[in-house]
């Protein structure tokens, strides 16, 4: 009897422990979106980058230590003229994904690479964490992502264009 009640025991926390571990299919498509968005991203492939941000709005903070970004929905044509010269080329290191709620995805890993113009390319780590949302559409668009330096990631003295859109 004994041996039966470990038994039930060790059944019933088996749905626990997969859960705890990442294995939700939202969480494993929420990586994968990841992984797109950054190649998009080190590809200037600025359509895909937009289509995968929110388009009920995106919020964002940098790792230069500036203050948050307000809520803004960019364009391919933004992205692009954001990116005009850029030579940088992050990979993810170590995403971890967690559902907090149903079509709600938490994420944080790393970012490595380099980053910077042409002619001035710099090795950069940074932090990163994001909300993922599953949208009427039914794809993962990244919501809000905020990056804090990890060992290089650069620092910010706060100055005037800080406060301009």
């Amino acid at each position: 009897m004994k041996i039966f009640a470990h038994f039930l025991f060790v059944v019933a926390l088996l749905p626990a422990l997969a859960v705890a571990d990442g294995h939700l299919p939202s969480e494993a498509e929420v990586k994968t979106a990841i992984e797109t968005y950054w190649n998009a991203r080190n590809n200037n492939d600025h359509e895909t980058v937009a289509a995968m941000e929110s388009q009920t709005g995106f919020l964002g903070t940098n790792s230069d230590g500036s203050f948050h970004k307000p809520m803004a929905i960019a364009s391919a044509e933004d992205w692009k003229k954001n990116m005009v010269g850029n030579k940088g080329n992050l990979r993810v290191v170590y995403p971890e994904t967690t559902e907090i709620a149903e079509g709600v995805v938490y994420a944080r890993y790393y970012a490595e690479g380099v980053v910077g113009m042409e002619g001035n390319v710099s090795p950069y780590r940074t932090r990163v964490t994001s909300v993922w949302v599953k949208e009427s559409d039914g794809e993962w668009r990244v919501k809000s992502i905020h990056f804090s330096p990890a060992n290089y990631g650069g620092t910010h003295k706060t100055q005037s264009s800080d406060f301009d859109d």
